[in-house]
């Protein structure tokens, strides 16, 4: 259980790197993410049952996420659609997409040889772990690379105070743009390698990924406060993790799995409301060894 919670929440913390470009970076929600986390299971599966190199598969996965960024970009920055209602029509569009891609509402990987695989040398259940590990690696290396490049800084300005940065003469708009691409390139990497390790796509997958992937930050956020760009990454994948763990202890104690998306809302609401409930019931309490 212990070690199935830790792959889980490893390939989820994709997800929460991801949702964090535009959640924290640019400071705007982005609902196509329910679109291009699906959308990036549905073209790797394809892919794979159609005899491409998983490792192709899961690149696509990432392209898929990125041009849906892209669709959502173009419609919120030239079409000036507000980036909620964006991320809805994209979203919604990516599900006829994913049934014209995979012919039916849902694939298997039965038989077919998916990314885990190329890990076989090592003990069956450490495997996915060793995948998730190197994946979570390379988005975060990925990611700090970006950030501070002169184009990464000007992409944080952007979110931090976008009027500030027009006046630097930073063109915002493609600022934003950049973000939704790489930020659901980042999802659809992740859609493609959860569904590689479910072993199957299906159009409904992304129902909810969105409060998943917040979840993460915010547990990541509220246990690892004050912390530096890199440690706030790195919380966000313990965050994940103590998440997922949740997840597995409340299907432990065998409650109705058909509401586990009732109690991943409640956790990301508890998750909210605890810094509130900390100043006013616990002052002067300490969550973190970072403050003490």
């Amino acid at each position: 259980m212990i070690l199935s919670t830790i792959n889980q929440g490893l390939l989820w913390a994709i997800l929460g790197l991801g949702v964090y470009l535009t959640f924290r970076v640019l400071n705007f929600p982005d609902m196509t993410t329910e679109g291009s986390f699906p959308l990036g299971g549905a073209v790797a599966v394809t892919l794979i049952t159609h005899g491409f190199s998983p490792i192709l598969a899961t690149i696509a996965a990432f392209g898929a996420g990125c041009l849906a960024g892209l669709v959502t970009g173009l419609l919120y920055t030239k079409g000036k659609i507000p980036t909620l209602l964006a991320g809805i029509l994209v979203m919604t569009s990516c599900n006829s997409i994913m049934l014209m891609i995979m012919g039916r509402a849902n694939m298997g990987l039965l038989n077919n040889k998916r990314l885990q695989d190329y890990f076989s040398f090592l003990p069956s259940d450490i495997a996915p772990i060793a995948l998730g590990v190197l994946a979570v690696a390379i988005v975060i290396a990925a990611m700090m690379y970006f950030l501070n490049t002169n184009l990464g800084q000007a992409f944080v300005a952007t979110g931090d105070n976008d009027d500030m940065a027009r006046s630097f003469g930073i063109n915002t708009d493609n600022m934003e743009l950049l973000g939704l691409i790489i930020s659901n390139g980042i999802i659809g990497l992740a859609g493609g390698l959860i569904s590689q390790s479910d072993g199957y796509a299906d159009v409904n997958k992304g129902v909810g990924v969105i409060v998943i992937g917040l979840a993460s930050i915010i547990i990541g956020e509220v246990f690892f406060a004050n912390v530096t760009f890199l440690e706030r990454l790195i919380a966000i994948v313990i965050g994940s993790i103590f998440y997922q763990g949740l997840i597995m202890l409340i299907i432990r104690l065998g409650f109705n799995t058909n509401y586990l998306k009732l109690f991943s809302a409640i956790i990301l609401a508890i998750c909210l409301m605890i810094p509130t409930l900390k100043e006013k019931f616990f002052k002067g309490v300490k969550l973190n060894a970072s403050n003490r």
